[in-house]
């Protein structure tokens, strides 16, 4: 039987040049890109993850709801220090799950959107 080892998620973006200054901040590096002066598709990396923006005329309308990606990580309030360092989390409205904090459905998480909507969520589930 095939085996699935990995996803990679698209993200739409209204202008990957910024998308992936954005991505930067999180701490990902560039690993791909169609055009450096003018491009439309590009896949950044961290650790594990691997993420690919793709230029989608529909990223623009901002009444749609968009998706959301949970990112399992092992240090969740490290990870967060280490975002508002790099000045990722300016601009993040406030929201319950702006900064760390334990829910009820037993993980501790914080979340925040990039500057197309879509949804990132850093989680660990709790002991």
């Amino acid at each position: 039987m095939a085996t699935l080892e990995c996803v990679h998620p698209v993200l739409m973006c209204s202008n990957v040049s910024t998308a992936i200054r954005f991505y930067r901040r999180l701490g990902f590096d560039l690993w791909f890109i169609d055009s450096p002066d003018a491009p439309h598709y590009a896949a950044v990396r961290r650790d594990g993850v691997e993420l690919h923006l793709q230029w989608h005329e529909a990223a623009r309308d901002r009444t749609r709801d968009r998706p959301v990606y949970r990112f399992l990580v092992r240090e969740v309030d490290e990870l967060f220090v280490e975002l508002r360092e790099r000045g990722a989390l300016s601009g993040q409205a406030d929201g319950p799950w702006s900064m760390p904090g334990d829910t009820p459905w037993g993980t501790r998480e914080f979340h925040l959107h990039d500057l197309d909507g879509n949804g990132l969520q850093f989680y660990h589930p709790n002991p």
